[in-house]
C-alpha cells in the first residue's frame, strides 16, 4: 500500500477515536458509492443528528491547510454519497458535515486534531 494510503488510513483511525472521545457513535467509515466514498458517517453525542466526516490528514501543516483540500467537487460528492446513505437506511435525524484535520504521522503519541462541526452544506455547492 503507498505511504499516503498508510498515512490518510491511520487519520481516519485518530478522527474516529477522537469522535468516540466526544460521545459521538460510529455507524461506518469508508463508505462508497462507485468511487465516491464518505469517511466516517457517525451519529451525534445526542444521537438526534447523522454526522458525514471528512477526514484530511497531513503530515505538516506548512504548506497548505487539509481542510482547503475539501473543495467544491469534494463537496457535491460528498452530498452525492450522503443522500444515497440516507435513502438507503431510511434515515430521519438531522444531518450535518464536518471536516477532521490530523496533522502528524503513524506512531506520534499526540497528532494535532481539529474538529470542524457542520463545516459546509453540499447544497450550496452547485
Amino acid at each position: 500500500m503507498a505511504q499516503h494510503n498508510d498515512t490518510g488510513n491511520w487519520g481516519e483511525e485518530m478522527a474516529a477515536r477522537h469522535l468516540c472521545s466526544k460521545g459521538y457513535t460510529i455507524r461506518d467509515r469508508n463508505w462508497r458509492l462507485g468511487h465516491r466514498e464518505i469517511d466516517i458517517v457517525a451519529l451525534s453525542e445526542d444521537m438526534r443528528t447523522l454526522v458525514f466526516v471528512e477526514v484530511k490528514t497531513r503530515l505538516s501543516d506548512e504548506v497548505a491547510s487539509p481542510e482547503d483540500a475539501v473543495d467544491r467537487k469534494k463537496i457535491r460528492n460528498i452530498g452525492y454519497v450522503a443522500n444515497s446513505y440516507i435513502k438507503q437506511n431510511r434515515i430521519v435525524l438531522d444531518t450535518r458535515f464536518d471536516i477532521i484535520t490530523v496533522i502528524g504521522k503513524e506512531g506520534d503519541p499526540s497528532p494535532k486534531i481539529e474538529h470542524w462541526e457542520d463545516a459546509f452544506n453540499p447544497m450550496l455547492a452547485y
